[in-house]
């Protein structure tokens, strides 16, 4: 068997809200948002269930697959819409499906974690899982405060992933060497992912609150939890920076990517960046950033991407995959 994404959706929310709007309300400025968090505009509105069916029916159409035909819903969110029930058993009726769905917490780092979650659920017998990574962070922040007003994003990114038997992707003669390895044949090369509990006042958001966050006390620990864990995965993976094609990291700050690139020696050329249209869309951002960055043609079949995420909790996770697109 080999696992492929056979397609992607993407969703934001339906009002762009640019830096200069900010500065009518609160003291700040375009050049400052600019030059501190590389943000210049962010789209808010929408709820979660909607952003996460708009980007599931897309995805779900890039696939060419009908709805009975996935057979797991999988929704990285921090922002859903009720206590209860999860927000993925809207979604799953929204787009007509008859399979299981849970909701996946993992704060920013949700979207890697499902990935790790859905590859070994794909190895262990399923065959078609959607994943969406969704939030409407604009929900939950307060808009006078001007730390983190000017930082948050609604969206949902998609993708589906499918266990499809050797060969029926590539009609070629030798698509399947004598030499085969069917363990090699995996999309997830290496990953990790951990949490640190103590850390969990840093960024927070209570029932009914909005998001508390020590700005300057995430970015240290995001800097340092990030790369300690993308050389924890690629040591895993038997890999180094120089073997990344692709890094697409959460869409946080640019400043932060910038520093995490650095110190693993990934030039910016080979480092996916969309901040500066979507702001921090948390679990969306690397389903969305990924999205942009394979249809503009910047990912060739049998890459190997580097995922890397950090957020609330504080939770952290990274995984680098074997690009294989298509059926």
């Amino acid at each position: 068997m080999s696992i492929h994404i056979t397609g992607f959706g993407t969703a934001l929310g339906e009002r762009m809200v640019t830096n200069i709007e900010l500065e009518t309300f609160l003291d700040t400025s375009d050049t400052w948002i600019k030059e501190r968090t590389g943000i210049h505009r962010r789209h808010w509105g929408g709820t979660t269930e909607a952003l996460a069916t708009q980007a599931g029916k897309e995805a779900l159409f890039n696939s060419n697959l009908d709805p009975e035909q996935i057979d797991l819903i999988i929704l990285a969110t921090t922002t859903p819409d009720r206590v209860m029930p999860a927000t993925s058993c809207a979604v799953q009726y929204n787009l007509g499906l008859s399979c299981g769905a849970f909701d996946l917490n993992g704060a920013c780092s949700g979207f890697v974690y499902a990935i790790v979650v859905a590859h070994s659920m794909l190895v262990g017998g399923i065959k078609k899982i959607l994943i969406i990574g969704a939030d409407t962070l604009s929900r939950v922040t307060d808009m006078q405060d001007r730390t983190t007003a000017v930082l948050f994003g609604d969206g949902a990114g998609a993708v589906v992933l499918e266990n499809i038997p050797f060969g029926d992707n590539d009609t070629s003669t030798d698509s399947k060497p004598e030499t085969f390895d069917a363990t090699n044949d995996k999309m997830l090369l290496g990953w990790d992912a951990g949490v640190d509990g103590s850390a969990l006042d840093l960024l927070y958001c209570n029932h009914g609150g909005y998001m508390q966050m020590e700005g300057q006390e995430v970015f240290r620990k995001a800097v340092r939890a990030t790369v300690s864990s993308i050389l924890t995965t690629l040591k895993r993976a038997k890999l180094t920076s120089a073997d990344i094609a692709l890094f697409i990291p959460h869409q946080a700050n640019s400043r932060i990517i910038e520093a995490v690139s650095s110190r693993l020696g990934i030039p910016e050329e080979r480092t996916v960046s969309n901040i500066d249209y979507t702001g921090n869309t948390s679990s969306a951002s690397i389903p969305l950033a990924m999205a942009k960055a394979a249809s503009s043609g910047r990912i060739n079949k049998g890459d190997n991407i580097l995922l890397a995420g950090f957020g609330a909790g504080m939770t952290w996770a990274s995984a680098v995959i074997k690009w294989n697109v298509g059926k």
